[in-house]
């Protein structure tokens, strides 16, 4: 990052939130030399509290807290400031804790021990996904049709709306409420409509990820989606084994 852009472009604020002192350290000069600013935080409390001071926008939040856990600390978070990105730590062999962040509404996770640039990575993807995309606008389509309508920037795939002005989601007239990376990976597929994408394409496109990732975070949002998306409806979110996803209207 040059030295003119950080003059002109306001330092985004990065919470690091670990009870391991010595982590933190490192993280937090990691973070410092990308241009952010940093605070940190040893506790849950404490971590509540200078979030709601300071308004950071991204979390970096161990799972295991010596008061309560990071869940706990998104949920309070999320409470007053829903639009905060949250990147969790968890230990490498806790699968409930990654399965759970994301259920709770966390955006992304690495395992530890890790590398400072994949930290650095993937909340580049996040800030990044916090930016509304743009999209060209198209030829609206039909309900249950094959094509998704593009009218502005609202898109729609049978009785699925997505509708980026409002960030709204909505099937067959129910609101779904979706975290920002589900709302991003909707977006992304229904951008794509009967187009098989591969886990790399889709790590690429809603992660921002500069190497090869790890594909399992995709299989794990694409669980939840579907949990939200095609639970109990006819669905439209389909698996293509060995190849990818793809989303399509019923009967197409």
């Amino acid at each position: 990052m040059s030295q003119e852009t950080l003059m002109s472009t306001p330092a985004r604020r990065i919470l690091v939130v670990d009870d391991e002192p010595d982590l933190v350290e490192v993280l937090c000069g990691a973070l410092h030399y990308e241009g952010w600013e940093t605070r940190a935080a040893g506790s849950g409390e404490e971590a509540v509290a200078i979030a709601g001071r300071w308004r950071p926008d991204a979390i970096v939040l161990d799972v295991m807290l010596p008061d309560f856990d990071g869940l706990e600390v998104l949920r309070r978070v999320h409470a007053e400031q829903p639009e905060v990105r949250v990147l969790f730590l968890t230990a490498r062999d806790a699968v409930e804790d990654r399965i759970g962040g994301i259920a709770a509404g966390g955006d992304d996770y690495v395992t530890k021990p890790f590398s400072l640039a994949e930290v650095v990575v993937r909340l580049r993807g996040l800030l990044r996904r916090a930016q509304p995309a743009s999209g060209a606008a198209g030829a609206g389509s039909e309900p249950g049709s094959d094509q998704p309508g593009e009218t502005e920037d609202v898109l729609t795939l049978a009785d699925l709306v997505l509708d980026e002005r409002a960030h709204e989601v909505v099937r067959g007239g129910e609101l779904i409420e979706l975290s920002p990376t589900e709302y991003a990976l909707l977006r992304y597929l229904l951008r794509h409509p009967r187009r098989v994408l591969s886990k790399a394409q889709i790590l690429d496109a809603v992660w921002s990820y500069d190497f090869g990732g790890q594909a399992h975070v995709v299989e794990l949002y694409i669980s939840y989606l579907r949990k939200k998306i095609d639970h109990g409806r006819e669905p439209l979110i389909h698996t293509v084994r060995g190849a990818g996803y793809l989303i399509k209207a019923p009967h197409s």
